[in-house]
C-alpha cells in the first residue's frame, strides 16, 4: 500500500492539525512545534513492505516531541530509521544527544521519550520497523540510539542507495518481492550497524562484548542444527561454555533462551514471506525445531498469535 500525505490544498489555519494527524497515523503521535503552523509546508509519501514501511518526509523546519502521555496507549515498540539527506537534524533521547547530518542516519527508539528537531528545510527518508523484527536481528538495538551511523560508504551506502531506488520500482513489485525487498532492507541495516566498531565498545567492556556479537553471529549462522547446545556454541566461538554463560548473564537472558528467541523470529520472517511455499511445520524444522507443537506453542507465547493465523494475516489482501 502506498500513500501521499500533503499541506497542498490545506487551509493555513488547519495545518498544524492536519500535520499532527499525517505524522501519527505514519508513525506515532508526537508533539509538533512549527515556526510558523500557518506557512508550513510538507509533504509524506509512504510504502509498506512487508513488516515494514518507508516514508520521505519532506517539510519545513519542525520540532517533535515523543513525551510520556504517548507512551501510555503504545503496544509493541517500533524503530524509525532516519536518513536526513538536505540538511542537518538534532536528536536526544534517555539523556544523550546526536546531531545527524546528511550522509548520516540514526535510530529512534519509541518507548521512550525523545526529542527531533531540524532547523531548516529537509527531507528525511525514515524506515520504521518493529522492535520484535529489529531486535530479532540486532540485541538491543536501543543502546544504538544516541549514534550516527555512516550512510555514505558500505553496507550503509548500500542501505541508503536501496532506499531511494524503492519509489521508483515499488510499483512493479509483486507482494511477494515487497516483502523479500523489507528482507533485505534489514540485512542491510543490520550490517551497517555491526560493522560500526563502537557497537563492541557499547555498554560492557570492548572484550566481552566483541566475544557477545561472534556467539550472536555464530548461532544465527546455525540455527538450522537441532542440536545447538550451549556447548556447541562455545566451542565453534572458542571458549569455554561457562565462560559464554557469563557474557550472556550481562543481557538477562540464558543462552538458550536467545536462540530460541532467534529461531522463533527467522520463523516468523519466513511466515511473513508470501513467496515461501513451505509448510509450518518445513520451516520450524528448517530453524532447528524439533517438535511442531512445541513450537506453535512457543510462537503464540511469544508473538501472541498461532504461526497459521500469523501466515494468513500476511496473505497479499489479508
Amino acid at each position: 500500500m502506498n500513500s501521499t500525505i500533503t499541506t497542498n490544498g490545506i487551509e493555513p489555519a488547519s495545518r498544524s492539525r492536519h500535520w499532527h494527524d499525517a505524522i501519527a497515523s505514519t508513525y506515532f503521535p508526537l508533539d509538533l512545534s512549527f515556526k510558523n503552523a500557518e506557512l508550513f509546508e510538507g509533504e509524506l509519501k509512504s510504502w509498506k513492505l512487508g513488516d515494514l514501511s518507508l516514508s520521505r518526509l519532506m517539510s519545513k523546519p519542525l520540532n517533535y516531541r515523543r513525551l510520556p502521555k504517548h507512551l501510555s496507549g503504545a503496544q509493541d515498540e517500533e524503530y524509525l530509521i532516519t536518513v536526513p539527506i538536505r540538511s542537518d537534524v538534532y536528536f536526544s533521547q534517555s539523556g544523550k544527544d546526536v546531531t545527524c547530518n546528511p550522509g548520516g542516519f540514526i535510530l529512534e527508539r519509541s518507548h521512550e521519550p525523545y526529542e527531533f528537531a531540524h532547523d531548516k528545510e529537509n527531507c528525511l527518508w525514515v524506515l520504521k520497523v518493529s522492535d520484535k523484527v529489529l531486535g530479532g536481528r540486532i540485541r538491543a538495538p536501543g543502546r544504538f540510539c544516541s549514534m550516527q551511523f555512516d550512510a555514505g560508504n558500505g553496507a550503509g551506502g548500500l542501505f541508503t542507495d536501496m532506499l531511494q531506488h524503492i519509489p521508483t520500482r515499488i510499483g512493479t513489485l509483486s507482494a511477494e518481492a515487497r516483502v523479500t525487498v523489507g528482507a533485505q532492507l534489514i540485512d542491510l541495516l543490520v550490517l551497517a550497524v555491526q560493522n560500526d566498531e563502537r557497537t563492541l565498545t557499547s555498554g560492557a567492556s570492548s572484550v566481552r562484548t566483541a566475544h557477545l556479537t561472534r556467539i550472536e553471529q555464530f548461532i544465527r549462522a546455525h540455527l538450522h542444527d537441532p542440536d545447538l547446545s550451549p556447548e556447541h556454541i562455545a566451542a565453534g566461538c572458542g571458549i569455554s561454555t561457562r565462560y559464554m554463560h557469563e557474557i550472556f548473564r550481562d543481557t538477562n537472558q540464558t543462552v538458550s533462551q536467545w536462540v530460541r528467541d532467534q529461531r522463533l523470529a527467522a520463523c516468523r520472517q519466513d511466515l511473513s514471506d508470501p513467496g515461501n511455499s513451505r509448510t509450518i511445520a518445513e520451516i520450524a524444522y528448517a530453524r532447528g525445531f524439533s517438535d511442531q507443537a512445541q513450537f506453535s506453542r512457543a510462537f503464540r507465547r511469544q508473538f501472541g498469535v498461532s504461526p497459521k493465523d500469523f501466515r494468513n494475516q500476511c496473505k497479499p489482501g489479508a
